[in-house]
């Protein structure tokens, strides 16, 4: 059967796998190629049903060139099902696979088993996909660094409670709450992992952690296959169409789209074998003296990132959700782990860097790093490259600790506020991804509701997650009624958000905490597929005061590009202190105030004391001051030149001039 018009041009515009591994359709059939440097026999293992116990047909595999293994099948097409087989090791998935197709449904027991995980019939099974070709490369939204608003959001949780939505919880569901991220003014929207994984990974029968899945996800199957069960319309390749689908939908709207990676750890372990460890353990996993898994990740392996060919898996899977499923860039889970060698020590000039940051087609990919990994290697500000960005938690802890009123954090505020330069020097605009809550750790109203985390829903005994969280409960732990508490509470969110955006550098906002999402105080969710993980949209009635607050505040950045970008000669920047003196070590009354040569003159004053402060007024070029936005609920704070500007306690104000 002759390949069509489109086809070909697909076929033309693909990125190019390196060794072309995987299974590749052409004319006839389809050829199949599988790298394995030690294995002594390899099968391919046809099936004709998701819940085939059997295969339909078994063929050996050449060994050949480049330790490829290599067989061609006449006859068969797209969306045919396969396994291999490795020295005996007789259900193991394509590190190359485009789609894996789970037949369970989430959260199903069926199949599973106590000794090796899941039964035969009910493995998952590799989808044979035709290349999708490149995305419209016009029709990304290219946002410029100083520009980004990040919301981080778990695709699952974030619509599984939508009951207005026809198919919670997939792909198509973000699509359909894309006019709701326009109207907050998000800019780019980044998911927790959306790889194929397996839910089950933590359930014991009868025991207490029977209702526990893994919902983050931070635990991949198959590198280049999206979620299955995110699908609404099925796995057996529904799920890539689907995704591409959401993707484009979203840059439509002037959204990107970021994904969370995980390349420091497989789920793969001595009871569950998918793929890497069967079919060639020494070359894909860091492993010691005696073969054991070297554990950088804290999740049992470490993936061998700088060997060559795990290289090669790594570059070629972001070349491919970079150009062909329009991703626009990538969070880096344990992103240190990248500067580990292969036998665990950490590098100068790891080549892995190396080749992301200079791959063609990966020039134009946003890169965020988590740069710290397990085992203690901490990596913040040390990034090589002026393209990678990195998630700042300096700046979520001192933030946090100002607030709270702890003393002689001044100064720390200061440097976070004004981009981290101790960190990054002049770059701290494009490089400080910050951010005050993300998916690990507290929500925003849990970290002004809490003093300390309330995990014991993990069945771990409340000994898993953070204990050094820097939150604040204004004297009742969790809920309450009381109005007064819960005033406070709110004051303190929007205090924190209004910093957060007033900060130079990149801003990320976890999803819900415009509108007070909360887990009840746990702090560690990884493991709650329910109400505890799931957004309440009913919150955003209920809080509609904080949801509004935001979007004047992301508004409110947008409007004044002298909040972000990098510095300018032009620009006069001071800080002092509210009587206009000097700052000294433990001031918790703060003025900022900042000058462009064009453009509106910003005055912002913090105060984070326990009584109201009265603060000396900067002059105003040639007008008067005048309030944009306030934190406090009181009346509209008033600006006069002779008495000053009164600031409530634990509270901000921004004027503009």
């Amino acid at each position: 059967m002759a390949v069509s018009e489109e086809e070909s041009k697909k076929s033309e515009f693909a990125v190019k796998f390196s060794r072309s591994l995987g299974a590749v359709v052409k004319t006839d059939g389809v050829c199949f190629r599988l790298f394995s440097q030690h294995a002594e026999r390899v099968k391919l293992l046809l099936f004709d049903e998701e819940t085939s116990a059997a295969p339909s047909l078994e063929k050996e595999m050449t060994h050949g060139k480049d330790d490829v293994w290599q067989v061609t099948v006449p006859g068969i097409r797209e969306r045919q099902l396969y396994l291999y087989s490795v020295d005996g090791e007789e259900r193991l998935l394509d590190p190359y696979a485009l789609a894996v197709c789970d037949p369970r449904e989430w959260g199903s027991v069926t199949g599973l088993l106590s000794g090796r995980g899941v039964s035969r019939e009910y493995f998952p099974k590799c989808v044979v996909m035709s290349r999708q070709g490149r995305v419209d490369m016009h029709n990304r939204p290219r946002i410029p660094l100083r520009e980004m608003i990040v919301y981080e959001a778990h695709l699952r949780g974030y619509t599984r409670a939508s009951s207005n939505l026809p198919t919670p919880g997939t792909y198509a569901a973000i699509a359909e709450k894309i006019p709701y991220l326009n109207s907050l003014g998000v800019t780019t929207l980044e998911l927790l992992p959306i790889h194929e994984f397996n839910e089950m990974e933590f359930y014991i029968e009868g025991g207490a952690r029977a209702e526990l899945r893994n919902f983050w996800g931070y635990s991949t199957v198959s590198f280049f296959a999206p979620n299955s069960k995110y699908a609404a319309s099925g796995g057996r390749g529904g799920q890539v169409a689907e995704f591409r689908e959401m993707a484009h939908a979203l840059h439509e709207a002037g959204i990107e789209l970021i994904l969370d990676v995980v390349f420091n750890h497989t789920a793969e372990s001595a009871s569950q074998i998918y793929s890497f460890r069967g079919i060639d353990e020494e070359v894909y996993y860091m492993l010691d003296e005696r073969g054991a898994n070297r554990n950088f990740s804290g999740c049992g392996n470490t993936f061998n990132c700088n060997h060559p060919v795990v290289q090669d898996i790594i570059v070629d899977c972001l070349r491919y959700w970079f150009a062909e499923m329009g991703v626009d860039g990538f969070r880096f889970d344990l992103g240190a782990v990248f500067y580990r060698g292969m036998d665990g020590n950490p590098m100068k000039s790891p080549p892995l860097l190396e080749r992301i940051l200079n791959d063609p087609v990966l020039s134009e990919a946003k890169l965020i790093a988590e740069p710290w990994d397990a085992a203690g290697l901490y990596k913040l500000g040390k990034f090589d490259g002026e393209r990678w960005a990195e998630w700042n938690d300096r700046f979520r802890d001192d933030l946090r600790l100002f607030w709270r009123g702890d003393s002689n954090r001044t100064h720390a505020f200061i440097v976070r506020v004004g981009g981290s330069a101790d960190l990054y020097g002049d770059l701290g605009w494009r490089k400080s991804l910050n951010y005050l809550t993300s998916h690990d750790g507290f929500t925003l109203r849990d970290l002004v509701s809490h003093s300390k985390k309330h995990n014991l829903a993990n069945c771990e005994g409340n000994r898993d997650g953070n204990n050094h969280n820097h939150s604040m409960n204004f004297g009742v732990e969790g809920a309450t009624d009381d109005t007064a508490v819960l005033g406070e509470r709110l004051r303190m969110q929007k205090n924190l958000l209004a910093t957060l955006f007033l900060s130079r550098g990149i801003p990320m906002l976890l999803a819900g905490d415009e509108f007070g999402r909360t887990q009840a105080g746990n702090n560690n969710a990884y493991c709650q597929d329910n109400a505890i993980s799931w957004v309440d949209w009913g919150l955003m009635e209920e809080n509609a005061e904080l949801c509004k607050f935001t979007r004047e505040i992301i508004e409110f950045r947008k409007r004044h590009p002298i909040l972000a970008g990098p510095p300018d000669e032009n620009v006069s920047v001071e800080w002092c202190a509210e009587s206009g003196h000097t700052l000294n070590p433990d001031s918790k009354a703060l003025a900022l105030v900042m000058r462009p040569a064009r453009g509106e003159h910003i005055l912002v004053l913090f105060n984070a004391a326990t009584i109201t402060e009265n603060f000396k007024i900067p002059a105003a070029p040639g007008c008067s001051w005048r309030l944009a936005l306030q934190t406090s609920s009181a009346r509209p704070i008033e600006c006069c030149a002779d008495t000053g500007i009164d600031i409530p306690a634990v509270s901000l104000a921004v004027f503009v001039a």
